[in-house]
């Protein structure tokens, strides 16, 4: 990673141009669990090329906004859940069940119904693609084995440990090849943690140890509170946070511009780099580098300079483009001042 003090990074996503998405099918529902291939407005056959095409308008803003360490933008994915979490056998897609989300909505999710199998690679192309376009440091995300386990019916295995583990499995072979494809860093995604907290202390730590297994490098592990448009009141504070300093992953990644979260939580992570959230996603409204300053400011009462990074809340899918990147060019700016009042 790179060795600027508080260097800036997407938490993944970045927004879908208009010509590639349909915003208004996109916004009128929730992160799709299963499928939902009537977003792309491109057909099939020409969906590669926009999206590969999309993905380098995701870099480019990115590099003229001054961040760091970048991602894809996550422009491939429907969610950043179902592009992996569908990619794998033993999933029955076509006829999805129905479980409560975090709010306890029913939602379509898949049916596991057979072993779990990671059989190809499916993100390692995503990761090629940004490492030839940039030579900056570049960040990969990728499902949880927890989330996904909470966010599928279980029909095969029968035991909640063996299913977040089969989960696991998957994401470790994922990852492996991730890295070998130039991956710098990658961020696991684990929102599920925070709201399922008693299931998160039985297997939570150990769902993320199974993943990272022998991987070496930067690693992320990315908590929060759900999409800005989908959760409008967020808690001020994490039920299940603390606990992850037992984990292997070297980062976590928390929300803290939106629900206002204390960073006096950060002593709790005595080990762990932090990603801090610094940008809300809850409005359309720019913060200016100054109220950057001040969030990172905060993080720095109960944390070295060097553990922190400066982050979004969340993904900025939903945002309006021009809203996003101007978010983004105000934490740049905030970080460089308080990089400079370092020295």
């Amino acid at each position: 990673m790179t060795k600027k003090l508080i260097p800036t990074t997407l938490v993944g996503s970045y927004p879908q141009p208009a010509w590639l998405v349909d915003k208004d099918k996109m916004l009128g529902s929730a992160p799709p669990r299963v499928r939902m291939k009537d977003v792309w407005k491109v057909s099939a056959d020409e969906l590669d090329e926009a999206q590969d095409d999309a993905t380098l308008t995701a870099i480019h803003d990115q590099e003229r906004a001054g961040i760091d360490i970048l991602s894809d933008g996550e422009i491939r994915r429907e969610s950043y859940f179902n592009r992996f979490a569908n990619a794998l056998d033993g999933i029955d897609i076509d006829n999805p069940a129905m479980v409560p989300n975090r709010r306890g909505v029913a939602v379509p999710v898949p049916r596991v119904v057979s072993e779990i199998k990671r059989t190809t690679p499916v993100q390692v192309r995503d990761v090629e693609f940004l490492r030839a376009h940039t030579d900056r440091p570049i960040k990969i995300t990728i499902p949880g084995a927890f989330t996904m386990a909470k966010l599928a019916k279980d029909e095969h295995y029968g035991d909640t440990a063996a299913l977040i583990s089969a989960y696991a499995k998957a994401v470790n072979e994922e990852i492996r090849d991730l890295k070998a494809a130039g991956a710098d860093v990658i961020q696991i995604d684990e929102p599920y943690m925070q709201a399922n907290p008693e299931e998160a202390e039985k297997f939570g730590v150990s769902a993320i140890n199974q993943a990272l297994d022998g991987i070496e490098g930067e690693t992320v592990v990315h908590l929060c509170f759900g999409y800005a448009y989908v959760v409008k009141d967020k808690p001020v504070g994490y039920s299940f946070l603390p606990q992850l300093d037992a984990c292997s992953a070297g980062a976590i990644s928390i929300e803290a511009a939106q629900p206002n979260l204390d960073p006096a939580i950060l002593e709790k992570l005595p080990s762990k780099n932090i990603l801090f959230g610094v940008l809300s996603l809850g409005t359309e409204e720019v913060e200016t580098a100054e109220t950057v300053a001040d969030r990172l400011r905060g993080a720095l009462k109960y944390i070295a300079p060097d553990r922190l990074i400066a982050a979004p809340d969340c993904g900025m899918k939903y945002l309006p483009r021009e809203v996003a990147f101007g978010k983004l060019k105000a934490m740049v700016d905030g970080a460089a001042m308080v990089r400079a009042e370092l020295g």
